[in-house]
């Protein structure tokens, strides 16, 4: 199945998008007991096989074949990068961090974002959590791209998700050890960059609804419908 945001726009955003998003997020989560039974590392070496990444691919099959601790490898590295190291965290997958003048958690970018999210009927579904989280965002991308909602997709990617991800990028792609997380930044940035034509077969029998955050719409909820 051709994945393409220059043709076949409706068949694209709202089948194969919301998958690919939702599963990145579902890349990005901490990788417990549950998301390892997923099998999201799998599926993420055969979606870098299907584009073409065969480096990467390899990368990750020889780094997860190493020994019976893979599984807590991949928590420490994703607490390594993205929750708690000393001196500080490497790379917190938080926009305001990044992007606001006195950066800190649920800053102004934070509430930005949340205003979109409400603009479109939706909200967060824990009082925990922080809008501007990278998980976040791409659920709300995933949610814009299931709807066909194509105009406030481009204008979220431009005006609030390139921003800082680019930044959150370099620091991944500096500082990761293990390469899992450097795969999936890259894939991240490849399908939300501007006029991106991906050019390449996705598979969504391999990507599918058991890889989506919470499998599709059930367990984990980041964002839920505003009460009417």
């Amino acid at each position: 199945m051709m994945v393409s945001k220059n043709e076949g726009a409706d068949q694209g955003n709202s089948e194969e998008l919301p998958v690919l998003y939702r599963f990145l997020a579902l890349a990005m989560n901490f990788p417990d007991s549950r998301w390892a039974m997923r099998e999201v590392p799998a599926a993420l070496v055969l979606l870098l096989q299907e584009l073409g990444w065969q480096p990467e691919a390899e990368a990750i099959r020889l780094a997860l074949a190493q020994g019976p601790g893979r599984l807590e490898t991949l928590q420490v590295e994703h607490t390594r990068l993205f929750v708690n190291a000393f001196p500080k965290v490497i790379a917190p997958p938080y926009a305001s961090l990044y992007l606001d003048q006195e950066p800190a958690l649920y800053g102004a970018s934070a509430e930005k974002v949340r205003a979109c999210y409400r603009e479109h009927g939706l909200d967060l579904a824990g009082p925990a959590d922080i809008p501007d989280h990278l998980c976040l965002e791409l659920e709300f991308l995933a949610r814009l791209a299931e709807d066909g909602e194509d105009e406030a997709e481009s204008r979220f990617l431009a005006h609030h998700f390139r921003p800082w991800f680019a930044r959150f990028k370099r620091r991944v792609m500096h500082e990761g050890i293990h390469p899992f997380y450097p795969a999936v930044i890259r894939l991240i940035e490849f399908f939300t960059r501007e006029e991106q034509d991906y050019g390449s077969e996705v598979n969504e029998a391999q990507i599918s609804a058991k890889h989506e955050p919470g499998g599709g719409r059930g367990g984990h909820v980041w964002l839920s419908d505003r009460p009417g």
